[in-house]
């Protein structure tokens, strides 16, 4: 019989389903005798005879060639065994399943042996009749709660299009309040590239107002970005966006710093942003075993781009966790130890198309900041490297490390969320000096190519010169599904001159903590 691929009709036959892996698959059949004669009948020669969805009523058929059609033409080839028509049948579905318009709960997969004509000739080849049955979710959602970031929390409402136009299009808009961020909206439409669940593009549009305490002034940004993001095979994410930003920063304290107040008003930041992320922890929020690398990339001004600030901008993060055998108990004591290393460079570069034209030193807006409950425990928010005052103004290259040991709270047991923290951590954050032949022009301070290479190998040798801000301390771990919560009770060990302290309880709560 001829493959076909149909969408829609009636359930001819529904005498074997499965939920959405071969070996459900394979187990519901009924397959009682020994595992010889299981792996006898997999490998006996199949194909798809013809395939069917149902319940994809909103959805365009185009969409679901894409992952379906293969599957019916590759098991065509000699040789496909039933065995691998189980295998892809599984691995369609969770690739439908990535898609986020049907209900998880919603897939059901039908098998039956085709029907064949009396005049047809004996094979052993088996050819299949398969219905897949599908639910969509409510293509419109509508939600308000609280959100968690780090150091931050907020109130949110949220409206959501989902499969707008039947290709799994996602349209949404959200506006939020927090204790940082004042106001903040925007909207974003996306879209699989191609068919490709994995492989999707967004754009979006935003506009916020943020409170920055730790530098005496606040700061408005309106601007749009488009983004490609893609998952490789082995479940690493890519993430490229192109950005154009208005930055106003304004609202300056009466006690705010020169350096505040020289980078005060408004500048655009035309940027290309690059992120990648390997995360093999076994939980985000409290990992026993298993690391996470993530590297974050972006260039500023430069070549094509535009704007009036110019630079590459690198941070890189690492960080793993080892169960802790107890005897008794073994690895799953609910006891682990980890630690976690964070560096980051920010390097002024020329605009336009040149490399050794005269730059302009970083913005406040764009250095890195240290230290926090969720970052540098120990220390005030900002609390780590160069100020001018009570200001953090930032630095341009940091670098940052911790250990950590985990222990259930007693009577708890392992699987609880609830931890006991035993902690150290440290960092150091520099700026980049503009010593040397540093000239006046037309917009301002600007150095030469030689200082800034300069100023920046002088800002990394410094990372090490001397011991870095030190903190110790215990406290209480919750992880919950959205947010990591923590208590700690803080000790600064080493402090430099100018820099913040903060002995004594620290409250944190957000989703990335160092």
């Amino acid at each position: 019989m001829a493959n076909s691929l149909g969408f829609g009709g009636s359930n001819a036959a529904g005498q074997i389903e499965t939920n959405q892996t071969a070996s459900s698959t394979t187990a519901q059949q009924g397959y009682t005798g020994p595992t010889k004669v299981l792996d006898e009948h997999l490998l006996t020669p199949a194909s798809i005879s013809s395939l069917e969805v149902h319940g994809a009523t909103n959805t365009r058929r185009s969409l679901l060639d894409h992952v379906l059609k293969p599957l019916v033409e590759e098991s065509a080839h000699a040789g496909t065994t039933l065995g691998q028509v189980l295998d892809r049948i599984g691995a369609a579905t969770k690739k439908l399943a990535r898609f986020d318009i049907f209900r998880e709960e919603g897939f059901g997969v039908f098998l039956a042996e085709a029907p064949r004509p009396e005049s047809a000739p004996p094979t052993d080849r088996t050819d299949l009749d398969i219905s897949i049955r599908v639910k969509e979710k409510s293509r419109l959602v509508f939600s308000a709660g609280t959100d968690f970031g780090n150091a931050e929390g907020s109130a949110y409402t949220n409206a959501v299009a989902r499969n707008i136009f039947g290709g799994a299009e996602t349209l949404s808009v959200n506006a939020s309040a927090g204790t940082r961020t004042r106001s903040a909206y925007n909207a974003t439409f996306s879209t699989p590239f191609n068919g490709n669940p994995d492989l999707r593009f967004s754009a979006e549009a935003l506009r916020s107002a943020t409170q920055k305490p730790w530098a005496s002034h606040e700061e408005h940004l309106a601007g749009a970005n488009l983004r490609l993001a893609w998952l490789t095979e082995n479940s690493d994410t890519h993430a490229l966006a192109l950005s154009t930003v208005w930055r106003q920063l304004t609202g300056l304290a009466a006690t705010a710093s020169p350096t505040v107040r020289a980078d005060a008003g408004d500048s655009l930041k035309s940027s290309l942003t690059h992120t990648f992320t390997r995360d093999r922890r076994d939980n985000p929020m409290l990992p026993q075993r298993g690391y996470l690398l993530r590297t974050v990339s972006e260039l500023a001004g430069w070549g094509p781009l535009r704007g009036d600030v110019s630079f590459a901008k690198t941070e890189v993060e690492a960080s793993g966790a080892l169960p802790v055998a107890i005897p008794g108990l073994g690895s799953k004591s609910g006891v682990s130890v980890g630690g976690g290393l964070r560096l980051g460079v920010l390097y002024p570069l020329p605009s336009g198309y040149s490399l050794t034209g005269p730059a302009q030193p970083s913005r406040i807006n764009d250095r890195f900041q240290l230290g926090g409950p969720t970052d540098v425990r120990g220390f005030k928010l900002g609390g780590l490297g160069p100020h001018d005052g009570a200001d953090s103004v930032g630095g341009d290259v940091f670098a940052a490390g911790s250990v950590n040991a985990l222990i259930p709270v007693p009577r708890t047991g392992p699987e609880s969320p609830l931890r006991l923290q035993l902690f150290a951590n440290a960092g150091r954050l520099v700026a980049l000096h503009s010593r040397g032949k540093a000239k006046e022009g037309s917009e301002g301070l600007a150095m030469d190519s030689a200082t800034v290479l300069k100023g920046v190998k002088s800002a990394v040798a410094e990372l090490t010169n001397g011991l870095p801000s030190l903190a110790a301390g215990f406290g209480l771990v919750y992880a919950h599904p959205v947010a990591r919560f923590e208590l700690n009770f803080s000790l600064p060990l080493v402090l430099r001159r100018g820099e913040e302290g903060r002995k004594g309880l620290q409250v944190g709560v957000g989703i990335n903590f160092l």
